[in-house]
């Protein structure tokens, strides 16, 4: 196990050069200047290329990819072209808030997407089977921007209980949590419905139910931490797709987040605080699939990584 974490772990550093220079390029590719963003649009010529100067964007595109790899080996994100603050110093502010909406909204989401993916497989073909899969597929099927939209309207417009931005107080986690985990909510019931109705299948719950065991026990016994690992998969996945795809969310609710901060950024053109989001964002990723991979051992000791 240890030597495949490490194994796992230093397979983080090519796909952080791959995110790193592909974000470095496309920028490049996109027009605009940083320095005329930086200085202002009504400056004039020499400060614009004094700024660019200062900034190292009058350096040959090489030079200045070659001076980025060099300080991203050194856990140098760089410096942000609006406001000057270093990269690292905007994520250790923001990326706190992502991780723990993302992990609230996680939670929740494996909780009663896990407990309803249960009672729809064991009452399957029934009439709660056939309404939880209707309110799956519209879990699926309704985009976070309007339902972020619709509850702000319903609890923030009419009914003035729950304050529509910010991160001040537990209220402000309600609406965001509940629209970033409609859809994996949905998501997790289904694999879970899945995964269960196919392990109940499977001979050795045939046996266990043979023997006379109750059936809450062959339930919880065999077959549901049989049914985990597919479900375990899910989970991981989509928390670390809320990490990095918390954007609208963010962005709807004025969340002080990772997701709010890169699109800011877009906007302004701030190259170095997108390449620094990215990066953080595509190491998390990696880092989320590793956890996953050793819960797996964890649940089944049967799975091995030597």
């Amino acid at each position: 196990m240890r030597q495949y974490i490490i194994r796992r772990l230093l397979q983080v550093l090519p796909i952080v050069f791959l995110v790193a220079t592909t974000v470095f390029f496309l920028f490049k590719l996109i027009p605009g200047d940083p320095a005329t963003v930086f200085a202002g649009e009504q400056a004039s010529p020499a400060t614009i290329a004094r700024v660019r100067e200062r900034l190292g964007l009058d350096q040959p595109i090489m030079v200045q990819y070659w001076r980025y790899l060099q300080r991203l080996v050194k856990g140098d994100l760089g410096t942000s072209y609006i406001n000057g603050m270093e990269v690292i110093d905007l994520v250790k502010v923001r990326f706190p808030n992502t991780i723990r909406l993302a992990f609230i909204s996680t939670i929740l989401s494996a909780f009663f997407g896990v407990s309803i993916g249960m009672v729809s497989a064991l009452k399957r073909e029934t009439i709660v089977d056939y309404l939880l899969t209707v309110v799956a597929l519209l879990g699926i099927s309704i985009p976070i921007f309007w339902l972020g939209l619709l509850l702000i309207y319903i609890f923030s417009v009419e009914l003035s209980i729950l304050p529509i931005a910010g991160a001040a107080t537990w209220k402000n986690y309600i609406m965001p949590v509940c629209t970033l985990s409609a859809v994996s909510v949905a998501s997790i019931l289904r694999i879970t419905r899945s995964s269960i109705l196919e392990v109940m299948g499977e001979d050795f719950v045939r046996l266990a139910r043979a023997k006379g065991l109750k059936e809450s026990r062959v339930v919880f016994r065999h077959v549901l931490p049989n049914a985990l690992i597919p479900v375990v998969t899910v989970i991981g996945l989509q928390f670390g797709y809320m990490l990095g795809g918390s954007i609208i969310t963010e962005t709807i609710f004025g969340w002080p987040g990772m997701g709010r901060m890169l699109v800011v950024a877009v906007n302004q053109r701030d190259v170095m605080v997108v390449q620094g989001v990215l990066i953080v964002f595509a190491t998390s990723f990696v880092l989320v699939n590793l956890i996953v991979d050793i819960v797996y051992a964890l649940i089944d000791p049967k799975i091995s990584y030597s």
